[in-house]
């Protein structure tokens, strides 16, 4: 059992580690090493659609810089942002942590998805909460903070689809990946970050516009405070400002 006071001696102890290690990376910094890893984590749902990408395009700007990367829930990489385990975070707001800079980087709408055979597919009316009252719900499990944006977006969604006289009402899935290939099957219809859409997906099912008040998310940049590595995360910055991604509004300019 740790006391009150012993935990006020690890975290002590833990700083002055930190502190220790930035110390040793800015002496390195200084004398223009540029060879030390960063280790950069990612929420699911942004990881696949923007790091291939941007790894290139920051390897481009600093080659001898190794990455390492961590896909992750939001409360897990703010844990090991706090404790030092990753540099950086890629994650969506808002994101509230005591000594944690944030950088908000584009807005993302989110858009429906449907099963090419399905009525909402062959009109071009576009979707709303209570054209969708009664239809199966596709989406992520407790722990992602996209499932918790959508269903803030749609406070009644799954209050109205706990309603309908469906068999299966709401299918929750692990990852965006599994629900797109469900909704390709016609198990149902489900909303999507725009960036996670791409022309290969025109075969698997069609995409709607949302016409309640248009959802979106913030996507941002997270680090702590005390992190010293100041030129590798402008170069960080820098890459992601050059990477183009699909229908989102840039707001770092």
């Amino acid at each position: 059992m740790i006391t009150p006071v012993g935990n006020q001696i690890i975290k002590l102890a833990e700083e002055i580690q930190e502190r220790s290690t930035n110390i040793k990376t800015i002496a390195k910094e200084s004398q223009s090493d540029l060879s030390t890893e960063l280790r950069i984590g990612a929420i699911y749902t942004i990881a696949p659609y923007l790091l291939p990408d941007l790894i290139p395009k920051f390897h481009q700007l600093a080659p001898k810089i190794p990455l390492i990367i961590e896909e992750n829930y939001t409360h897990v990489l703010a844990e090991k942002l706090q404790t030092g385990e990753i540099d950086i975070a890629i994650l969506s707001l808002p994101f509230d942590e005591p000594n944690i800079e944030t950088l908000a980087l584009y807005r993302e709408p989110f858009k429906a998805i449907v099963p090419k055979e399905h009525p909402f597919a062959k009109t071009d009316i576009s979707i709303s909460l209570q054209s969708i009252k009664n239809e199966t719900i596709l989406l992520l499990g407790a722990g992602h903070c996209f499932r918790d944006q959508v269903v803030e977006a749609f406070p009644n969604l799954l209050h109205l689809n706990y309603q309908s006289t469906r068999l299966q009402k709401t299918f929750e899935a692990s990852s965006l990946e599994t629900i797109r290939y469900m909704v390709s099957s016609g198990a149902g219809i489900s909303i999507f970050p725009c960036s996670s859409l791409s022309e290969r997906d025109e075969s698997l099912f069609t995409v709607k516009t949302i016409t309640d008040t248009p959802p979106s998310r913030i996507v941002a940049l997270a680090w702590r405070k005390s992190f010293p590595r100041i030129k590798v995360l402008e170069l960080f910055k820098q890459a992601i400002d050059e990477v183009h991604i699909p229908c989102t509004i840039p707001l770092n300019t």
